[in-house]
């Protein structure tokens, strides 16, 4: 029987500090959950000399990686560094050792997911990463463990807060990005290099990993099809407004007769769909299953408590499986192959924001190149603006497919009386 549970902390920033604080914080609740003490035996940080955010032993303290994850009494290491290669030789070389792994990194897990939980199966070692997804929110055990019993067709998420958090703003406030991005990164809601996220690829790791899950097969990061939010301007966002639509950077994951797409892009919600009500650095993910119907997760996606419930939520699963005697049986492989849609298989509806030659003629002209791709369209404005000659038409089309819609933009970019294409983006549903 398990008497003592030791835990190894690779990192000790934000969220190290908070698994730090919830471990020593909720002994009596640990205890009760698990039925033996759990503690923290060593942390590994880069300078020993530094002031904490945590109350912590100065002995528990090591620069060395190989005092955690070589350490003999260490059952548990829980990863928070972040990053990519060097996290993985840590992770690799604990689970050799026959530790057990927790893990935050989306990154890596979207990356080399498939190796480490191999790597973790052959050790007979848990390998868990619940905080790797939507911060606190508890989505990776809901469809390993609370939806395994139905099967997923879609799942659709707002999975970075950063971009939700910017996309609030500039609409509720009418602002630009670049004046809601330098608040941002000022408040501490966006990194000094934002790319990752105002690009889309924070989000498309995060769904590569709810694919691979959701659908049982092995998605890859590049399997994504990516776009971000950098491009959106205020007058894109009031032209959703008008109809009826709210602007969400959104990965989209579905599946068809056996073939899935997966996807992070700008995407017009209508207003009455329980995503668009979801504001400000919060996230959620919205899940259809054959038998459950429609569910939807919501709550932090990131910050200091919230990720680090993840992390403690995953070392009492840990724990309990010790005290069971069946770490390492939680893996199970892809069940089916991976097979993507093509883009003639790929449905949706499509906004276009354009400008065209203002004169006779001009509208039968755009029309007639939505209706030769066999393409209706659902809602249509037009208005002058302050530039002679030039007319702005904004648009939504029918459900078409992906193949039509870059033939009908191609051919509106070639046409001479379209001037420029403004925007375009996807649209789920109808408003």
């Amino acid at each position: 029987m398990v008497e003592n549970v030791s835990v190894g902390l690779l990192g000790l920033g934000t969220v190290g500090s908070g698994v730090v604080r919830m471990v020593e914080g909720h002994q009596e609740e640990l205890l009760h959950r698990v039925g033996c003490p759990v503690y923290i035996e060593k942390v590994l940080v880069k300078n020993l000399e530094k002031e904490r955010a945590c109350v912590i032993k100065p002995e528990l303290l090591t620069s060395s990686a190989e005092d955690v994850v070589n350490h003999p009494d260490i059952d548990v290491v829980i990863e928070v560094i972040g990053g990519i290669e060097q996290a993985r030789e840590y992770i690799l070389q604990a689970l050799n050792n026959k530790k057990h792994v927790i893990t935050a990194n989306k990154d890596l897990m979207a990356l080399h997911g498939a190796e480490l939980l191999s790597t973790a199966e052959k050790n007979g070692c848990d390998l868990f990463y619940e905080a790797s997804v939507a911060g606190g929110i508890p989505i990776i055990r809901t469809l390993v463990d609370g939806l395994a019993s139905d099967r997923i067709t879609k799942m659709m998420g707002i999975v970075n807060g950063t971009t939700n958090y910017i996309l609030t703003k500039m609409d509720k406030q009418n602002l630009t990005f670049q004046e809601v991005l330098k608040e941002a990164q000022e408040l501490g809601y966006a990194e000094s290099d934002p790319t990752s996220d105002v690009e889309g690829i924070d989000a498309a790791r995060k769904m590569a990993i709810l694919a691979s899950l959701g659908f049982s097969m092995n998605i890859h990061l590049d399997d994504v099809e990516v776009k971000g939010i950098s491009n959106i301007t205020s007058e894109d966002l009031e032209y959703a407004r008008q109809f009826g639509y709210s602007m969400k950077l959104i990965g989209n994951a579905r599946k068809d007769g056996g073939k899935v797409e997966v996807s992070v892009e700008p995407t017009l919600l209508p207003d009455t769909h329980p995503l668009a009500s979801v504001q400000n650095e919060n996230n959620a993910v919205y899940i259809y299953g054959e038998a459950v119907g429609e569910t939807m997760f919501f709550g932090p996606g990131a910050g200091q408590l919230p990720t680090a419930t993840s992390i403690v939520s995953d070392l009492v699963a840990v724990v309990r499986n010790m005290r069971l005697g069946v770490n390492g049986k939680s893996v199970v492989a892809p069940q089916f192959e991976k097979q993507l849609k093509q883009a003639e298989e790929i449905e949706g509806k499509y906004f276009y924001r354009l400008h065209v030659k203002d004169e006779a003629g001009t509208f039968s002209a755009l029309t007639s190149v939505f209706a030769e791709n066999q393409v209706s369209l659902e809602k249509l404005l037009q208005k002058p603006v302050d530039e002679d000659g030039v007319a702005e038409v904004v648009l939504v089309t029918h459900t078409t497919t992906k193949h039509q819609n870059e033939q009908i933009y191609q051919q509106l970019r070639d046409t001479g009386i379209v001037k420029v294409i403004k925007s375009h983006y996807r649209v789920e549903g109808g408003a």
